[in-house]
């Protein structure tokens, strides 16, 4: 199985535009696969416009169940959650037609007004779950800076980390990643923004502490060998 990481600019005007280049690139990847797209890659963060993007968003779920049906594909969408009166922004994983898992986004960023527009999730909803006898997990963005969510995943094969991450903050982003697969001895999936201002850093690390990135690339991929998993946590147990 291949794991695939994708980074592109999201077009805040044109939300159709971002889900017919994401369903290009995710149909350019090889069967039995898993993408992981950047956060909010359909909509961006459109705060001006969350009831127009969380409207597309319901509408891109049924494509991306379509796309699911030969892959396994996560991104996060913005959602209206009717029983808060809010805004959510969640990531989704879909796999087999089907959405098989999500969680919201728990940990907001402050410094973009992220938790002045939505409701925070719960850590508590932080989790590995086993897809085709894979186990995998996610923090989104902004979460993979609390070193306690880290413990969360432990036992995780795969650990996604979708993000809008700043140019600014562009070595935290993949020195951090970088260490969630050591500290974690799993392989990590870090798929990030390509837009002005974001630090692209989009890659895929091994539990070895491997990476593959190019910031010049929209599709970065990496073979996944479950054996290189059990090999490091038994040369090396922490």
């Amino acid at each position: 199985m291949k794991l695939y990481a994708l980074q592109f600019q999201t077009d805040y005007e044109d939300f159709q535009k971002n889900l017919d280049n994401l369903s290009a690139l995710i149909n350019s990847c090889e069967d039995n696969s898993f993408i992981l797209a950047p956060e909010l890659c359909l909509t961006g963060y459109s705060y001006n416009h969350l009831q127009e993007a969380a409207s597309f968003s319901n509408k891109a779920i049924d494509t991306l169940k379509q796309l699911s049906n030969e892959r396994t594909i996560s991104t996060t969408l913005t959602l209206f959650d009717k029983s808060s009166n809010k805004y959510t922004n969640t990531l989704h994983i879909f796999h087999k037609g089907d959405i098989v898992y999500t969680q919201n986004k728990a940990k907001l960023f402050s410094l973009n007004n992220e938790d002045d527009y939505f409701q925070a999730g719960n850590e508590e909803d932080i989790k590995i779950i086993e897809i085709d006898g894979i186990k995998i997990a996610t923090l989104v963005c902004f979460e993979l800076r609390f070193i306690d969510l880290w413990q969360k995943l432990k036992g995780a094969d795969v650990i996604c980390v979708p993000a809008m991450w700043g140019f600014l903050r562009k070595q935290n982003y993949e020195s951090l990643t970088n260490a969630l697969a050591i500290a974690n001895q799993c392989y990590v999936v870090a798929s990030d923004s390509s837009n002005e201002q974001m630090a692209s850093s989009s890659g895929i690390i091994s539990p070895f502490g491997e990476e593959i990135r190019d910031d010049s690339m929209q599709i970065i991929s990496m073979d996944f060998d479950k054996s290189q998993i059990k090999k490091m946590r038994r040369y090396l147990k922490v």
